[in-house]
């Protein structure tokens, strides 16, 4: 039995980006779990409409 696991969990956002408006896209979240309780994400990213895999860095929640 593992202790420390990785979880990916994929959820759909509305994110805001000051060129094409808001806009809704799958976001896919990495994060580390002990005894499957998520302790901290490791690292999030978006799917663009054309394939891309963009960091999440680049566009803000949606207010």
């Amino acid at each position: 039995m593992k202790l420390i696991t990785v979880q990916r969990e994929t959820i759909e956002e509305k994110r805001y980006t000051p060129k094409m408006g808001e806009l809704l896209t799958k976001v896919t979240y990495i994060k580390k779990a002990f005894l499957s309780i998520p302790i901290k994400t490791i690292h999030k990213y978006r799917e663009t409409y054309y394939g891309e895999v963009k960091d999440c860095e680049a566009c803000n929640l949606a207010r």
